[in-house]
């Protein structure tokens, strides 16, 4: 079975109070979106890597490409006005009968074993995400007050998000939904349930600079 990977990276930079685009951002001397391709494609060569990008950005990152020698295979596709749409617009990539990895441009330290897990679980299973435990207490928001709930049957949720090809494409034609904040909402929300696979906690989502720093500190280690 044929098996895909989709990074979208449709960032601006603003929480990250930067100019530039925070994929693009460097992290140890190359942009963290490398970092986050090279580290997929040590864990899975053999993959078919497909890249969304919004359209404006593709002639900077080829300029970062030919400086930083960066020389993969991979399909680059026009993203959308969403990440809904840019996930939409990636899977026109992917070939039926396969397994497909929906991964965040900058989330550069997915852990092998949970990336195998996840794609082995969603071969299973159909669909397969990796999640962490809370540890904070958590309290849920109202009308000018807070209510404790208990963090037990909460968990918190990462990519890769992984999905049998006929799932996720069938389930991207819906329309789009505010509840849809992820793959899994999109996938659950046309009737298909979700395995959770234990995640790894470096595996961070790099969107301000606190994260660069915790990023930088990973590496430095």
């Amino acid at each position: 079975m044929d098996s895909f990977v989709v990074i979208v990276a449709g960032g601006n930079g603003s929480r990250m109070g930067s100019d530039i685009p925070k994929q693009f951002l460097e992290l140890d001397g190359k942009p963290i979106l490398m970092h986050t391709f090279e580290r997929l494609y040590s864990i899975t060569p053999n993959s078919n890597f497909v890249l969304v990008l919004p359209k404006i950005q593709f002639e900077y990152w080829h300029t970062l490409c030919e400086k930083h020698q960066f020389k993969f295979n991979y399909n680059l596709v026009e993203g959308g006005d969403s990440r809904f749409q840019s996930v939409k617009n990636g899977l026109s990539k992917i070939s039926a009968n396969s397994l497909v990895a929906i991964h965040d441009g900058v989330r550069p330290f997915i852990n092998k074993s949970v990336f195998e897990s996840c794609m082995k679980e969603a071969k299973n299973r159909g669909a397969a995400i990796p999640t962490l435990a809370i540890t904070d207490s958590i309290r849920e928001l109202g009308n000018n007050s807070s209510k404790i709930r208990d963090r037990n049957l909460f968990v918190s949720v990462q990519t890769p998000q992984c999905f049998q090809s006929q799932i996720i494409i069938e389930s991207y034609q819906q329309e789009f939904k505010p509840s849809f904040t992820d793959d899994a909402s999109v996938v659950e929300n046309n009737g298909h349930e979700v395995s959770l696979v234990k995640g790894n906690k470096e595996n961070i989502k790099i969107t301000t600079p606190e994260d660069l720093k915790v990023a930088l500190s990973f590496i430095n280690r």
